[in-house]
């Protein structure tokens, strides 16, 4: 078969892979913004549920936490009596999400500790309670210092995605495993997929670089 051929298969396994990246990256950073919060709040129920979702998430392989979500969950849900069979791509974003969303905390907390101590002293000077030091002061300057490192997550999400294909979603991965299985014809396949990979993280990057960039701007004009 001509490479040419191979085009139109693979590009409808990279448009799923696509959505899978830009659902499960939203995601990811909602659950990373209130973890990372929640790792440091004051409350200790919820500072040791945050803890326990970040180390659990992050101590664990991402493929064995997408096989207990699309395999062994139902299995729980039929002893409880209650349907819980997810679909391959609910599975598969909520797998990508809580794993990129457990590492995103730590970056949250990481930037929210890095806050000046002299800007919460001034903030309390002012009578401002918990929220308003954490949306007027802490967020506005530590946001901007989260841009790098979620860049690097989201393109290592997006080369995860990878692992869906294993539960039968029909993702890059997957499609050019199909064709290779009907073809034999490993070395085009795989050298066609490698590179629509790195086109795809080359665009990420560059968005991920602008909204780096806007949100850099946004805190020198505030």
């Amino acid at each position: 078969m001509d490479w040419q051929s191979y085009l139109a298969p693979l590009s409808q396994g990279a448009w799923v892979t696509v959505e899978l990246t830009v659902y499960s990256t939203i995601l990811g950073a909602l659950l990373a913004f209130l973890f990372g919060i929640g790792r440091g709040a004051h409350t200790r129920l919820l500072r040791w549920i945050s803890i326990g979702y970040i180390e659990i998430f992050r101590g664990t392989s991402l493929l064995v936490q997408l096989f207990w979500l699309y395999f062994a969950l139902p299995v729980v849900g039929q002893a409880m009596d209650i349907d819980l069979q997810l679909a391959p791509v609910t599975a598969g974003v909520l797998a990508l999400a809580l794993n990129i969303g457990a590492y995103g905390a730590e970056v949250v907390r990481g930037a929210l500790k890095a806050v000046p101590r002299s800007q919460h002293e001034a903030a309390i000077a002012l009578n401002f309670t918990p929220r308003q030091r954490l949306w007027r002061i802490d967020l506005p300057q530590a946001i901007p210092e989260m841009m790098p490192p979620f860049g690097n997550l989201a393109v290592q999400n997006l080369k995860d995605t990878a692992l869906v294909s294993l539960i039968s979603l029909g993702d890059l991965a997957f499609r050019a495993e199909q064709i290779r299985n009907f073809t034999q014809d490993s070395t085009t396949i795989y050298t066609m997929v490698l590179f629509m990979y790195f086109g795809m993280a080359l665009v990420l990057t560059a968005l991920m670089k602008l909204l780096e960039h806007r949100v850099g701007r946004w805190r020198t004009e505030n």
